[in-house]
């Protein structure tokens, strides 16, 4: 069963605990709280609420849900952290709920508001948890029988590696090694015929396996060495874990989780709870529509001005690196003249003579950045993320900074700390100089940053200081 398939599970059961729950408490407030509010009730009548519910609580029930952040890796969360997750949601939509339903009944006592409200909780807490509950025996039992599992691949063929595969066999039953995959300059400790491939072969070896996690055990290895390790895998969304040395230990700069009895630092986790990157990814959605809807005047506006004010097209597409190193396309208003680059990539300066009179203008004011609120809705980008590169300058950045793959790990954003601190990049340093803001942003990556670093770029742009 993959991931898509087991979410499907995880949400079909949340909507069948939604109207359980539902169909729960209408019973009980036909036939316990109308019963003290009218003397006699003679018959029980569904009524038009009671129908629409059958749709608008599920609904309900599964936002809340996934604001929560459960429905982003269900199958990988703990079971309390599950249940946390359960008792919050069920709160939410109970006191949410609660509410709006009786903001129209007759106020006999509030002791049966009160009552009300702790059954419904009580119902939503228990009745979803039951059943989240259930799913997790079944993958429980799935792990220790073989029939799920989580496809392990070692990279490195030395004593560390040895002893690792002998851990992840003897004490992590979720998950199967596939094999050792070898590296240049390691020693050979482990069985040939576990050897699955070389590493310039990683690709091919994770798609053939279906290679879920991936553990770097190498008995020597330096800070450029495992960056370009990453950096070779991050593209095709598998966990990298390593085991840690003692400063990753002391500082705790990265999610330490243990397998058997190791510690191992997962690279590929983000450091914001699950809720708030679920947050993140609503606010994205809303912001994007309602600036779209509120700024369209100017942007119709500005498409008429850029087709009169050069020849060329309105705007201009171009090739970046996002989420998990995967390309797409980035829009934004033409700011240059048509054909400046002639096929040659080159960073802009704030006197780039390509740069026409009104994209001047537009870029001092981030007017030309507007389009790519497009790229937000579709989920390319986010609106506040390390800002996207073409792979050209990427290739140069990791020479110098193999950390480079680390922003591989979000969304690019339309504003970060690196564009306000350093604004646009017109050298290699720069962008190396921007991108270590941007590793500082990822290191504190949170609501609260992320409202801070908008509040900075709304200034920056009232003061026109885009360039």
């Amino acid at each position: 069963m993959d991931k898509r398939t087991l979410l499907i599970k995880f949400i079909s059961f949340d909507v069948l605990a939604a109207l359980i729950v539902w169909l729960l408490f209408m019973v009980f407030r036909k036939t316990v709280v109308d019963a003290q509010i009218f003397s006699q009730v003679k018959i029980f009548m569904p009524n038009y609420d009671f129908l629409s519910g059958f749709v608008f609580f599920p609904m309900s029930c599964l936002f809340v849900h996934s604001l929560s952040g459960f429905y982003r890796r269900p199958e990988r969360q703990t079971k309390t952290v599950a249940i946390l997750t359960t008792f919050v949601s069920s709160l939410i939509v109970s006191i949410v709920i609660f509410f709006v339903l009786m903001l129209d009944d007759i106020v006999v006592s509030y002791k049966y508001y009160y009552y009300s409200l702790l059954v419904l909780f009580g119902l939503m807490f228990s009745v979803t948890l039951v059943f989240r509950m259930y799913q997790y025996l079944q993958i429980r039992q799935a792990y220790r029988s073989k029939r799920r599992t989580i496809n392990t691949l070692i990279i490195g063929t030395g004593k560390k590696a040895a002893k690792m595969a002998q851990e992840v066999e003897n004490n992590a039953e979720e998950y199967t090694l596939k094999g050792f995959v070898h590296v240049d300059h390691q020693p050979n400790e482990v069985p040939r015929d576990q050897v699955v491939g070389y590493i310039n072969g990683i690709g091919d070896i994770i798609q053939k396996y279906d290679i879920k996690d991936v553990i770097i055990s190498l008995d020597q290895t330096d800070e450029h060495q495992l960056f370009r390790l990453i950096n070779a895998m991050y593209s095709y969304d598998v966990d990298i874990r390593f085991t840690p040395r003692l400063y990753e230990i002391l500082t705790g700069g990265s999610r330490i989780r243990m397998m058997g009895v190791s510690p191992l630092v997962n690279i590929t986790n983000l450091n914001m709870p699950d809720w708030q990157f679920s947050v993140k990814r609503y606010f994205d959605i809303v912001f994007a529509l309602v600036l779209l809807l509120v700024v369209s005047p100017l942007m119709i506006y500005f498409m008429f001005r850029i087709k009169t004010d050069s020849p060329g097209p309105v705007f201009y597409l171009q090739e970046r690196i996002g989420y998990l190193g995967k390309p797409f396309k980035i829009v934004k208003f033409r700011t240059m003249y048509d054909g400046s680059e002639n096929g040659v990539p080159r960073l802009s300066s704030a006197n780039d003579e390509r740069i026409t009179p009104l994209g001047r203008m537009m870029r001092k004011y981030r007017v030309d950045e507007l389009p790519q609120l497009w790229n937000i809705l579709k989920g390319d980008m986010s609106v506040v993320g390390p800002r996207p590169e073409r792979k050209y300058f990427i290739d140069q950045i990791i020479e110098q900074a193999p950390y480079y793959c680390l922003l591989y790990k979000i969304r690019p954003g339309l504003t970060s700390w690196g564009p306000i601190r350093i604004g646009y990049s017109d050298t290699v340093e720069k962008m190396i100089e921007r991108l270590n803001y941007d590793i500082i942003y990822l290191d504190n990556m949170s609501l609260t940053t992320d409202f801070k670093i908008l509040a900075q770029t709304v200034e920056i742009i009232f003061k026109g200081k885009g360039v």
